[in-house]
């Protein structure tokens, strides 16, 4: 029996170009699979799946009129968003959050998202390229081995690229480059005035890379691809993975900006299926491969640098940078305890990023044990999906309320409802789900 405090929605999906082909996208598969009378076109590209209120792409509930969850929690605010959540982010329309699977097979823009105070001003002075006036941090979990660009590399790999790749020296400018090399001060206090002085010159090595004229900056990026073609022992010191990266991007987005601003000045993030990393506002980053869980706040601003056609603000994305530079680890985040979930999982972390609009849990059974994990009620909205395996959901203590929670399939959760998984045992993969939610 459905109940209208746990129920099964049925969620939309986006097109994009840069999404896997066909049944290759977990997105595509996900959608099939929750709803059979979705024929996966395989010639294609499915890139997201969106989980949420979004008024664009309406997640719907099967069992309840086929509602969108938007109207669901207009009409009934205090039931499924819960007071604390209104009075906290002023809305009883929509979750704070927005959850998605992605599917990534093209490199995505080079891009960063502001701050509240940013996105206030931009979406003030340009409602078109800037649709509402929220901030929008993102945290992507990665469901298969993933790759992506986050935030600058550290300031001696900057210096070193500076130094050795003669196309990036030759946009920058010997003079810039010697002012960079030897003002920065790697390992600077933060906040302190030589970390102040370390920003303020690579927001003026990027500022003159972003601004260089364009087919000037295609023809080094034609030369860049050569040369990572010819001389690839040259990268080899900065990091060796650059002349394939390069030639595989390219063929994606021949001679673009993206080239320099991505490949060489931000960190290629490897991370293995479970591990996460957090975007933060005003830092850089993109996409480039495979299949994330991704969560954000609900908004849809974004400042484009590079590797798109589509709107591309430079003057304020070389304004609004951080230029806050760390390693590669020190992009991904830890995975914390959640005592409020137990049971037989083999795994149950929290993702939780430094902001209030959400956080993620991930659980795990494992295929051959099977078993049942409670998770006591949360205070506030929830939206759970499984991403592999199968087995069933129900209010805890409410066998009336047991449904099936197959590959693919959402539910949503009201706020303060205790819910009990229950894996299918002898399955080809492990039960795994990702329930994002948010408490005031």
């Amino acid at each position: 029996m459905t109940s209208d405090k746990l129920f099964r929605i049925q969620c939309g999906y986006q097109n994009y170009d840069w999404g896997k082909i066909g049944s290759s996208s977990a997105v595509a598969q996900f959608a099939h699979n929750s709803d059979p009378s979705i024929v996966i076109d395989e010639t294609k590209p499915y890139a997201e799946l969106w989980m949420g209120t979004h008024k664009s792409v309406p997640s719907k509930a099967i069992d309840l009129g086929n509602q969108t969850l938007r109207d669901l929690v207009t009409a009934k605010p205090q039931e499924y968003l819960g007071e604390p959540i209104i009075k906290k982010f002023g809305s009883s329309k929509e979750l704070p959050f927005l959850f998605k699977v992605l599917s990534i097979e093209k490199v995505l823009s080079i891009q960063a998202h502001p701050d509240k105070k940013l996105g206030a001003q931009l979406h003030a002075q340009d409602p078109k390229n800037y649709p509402d006036d929220n901030h929008k941090p993102e945290m992507a979990i990665a469901v298969t081995d993933f790759e992506g660009f986050c935030g600058f590399k550290p300031l001696e790999q900057l210096a070193a690229s500076l130094k050795t790749i003669p196309e990036l020296n030759s946009v920058i400018g010997q003079e810039l480059v010697d002012e960079f090399c030897q003002g920065i001060r790697p390992g600077a206090t933060k906040d302190s005035a030589e970390d102040a002085n370390n920003r303020k010159l690579l927001q003026k090595v990027f500022g003159k890379l972003m601004n260089s004229e364009c087919d000037a900056l295609s023809k080094k990026a034609g030369d860049l691809v050569v040369r990572s073609e010819q001389e690839p022992e040259l990268f080899k010191d900065i990091d060796p993975r650059l002349p394939a990266l390069i030639h595989r991007l390219n063929s994606q987005f021949p001679n673009d900006v993206g080239l320099f601003c991505g490949c060489l000045l931000l960190n290629h993030v490897h991370l293995n299926a479970g591990e996460a990393m957090f975007l933060q506002a005003k830092d850089p980053h993109a996409y480039i491969s495979g299949d994330i869980i991704e969560c954000m706040a609900a908004s849809d601003n974004v400042v484009r640098a590079g590797f798109t056609p589509k709107f591309k603000d430079v003057s304020n994305l070389v304004e609004m940078l951080t230029y806050s530079c760390e390693p590669v680890e020190k992009q991904k985040m830890p995975l914390q305890a959640f005592p409020r979930s137990k049971g037989d999982a083999v795994t149950s972390v929290l993702y939780d990023p430094p902001i209030e609009e959400f956080s993620v849990l991930q659980t795990i059974f494992d295929k051959s044990k099977g078993g049942k994990q409670t998770m006591e009620g949360i205070d506030g909205p929830s939206i759970i999906i499984s991403t592999n395996g199968k087995g069933t959901i129900q209010i805890k203590g409410d066998e009336s309320s047991k449904q099936p929670l197959d590959t693919g399939y959402v539910f949503f959760i009201a706020p303060g409802v205790a819910v009990e998984l229950v894996a299918d045992t002898n399955q080809q993969q492990d039960f795994t789900t990702y329930r994002a939610f948010v408490e005031a």
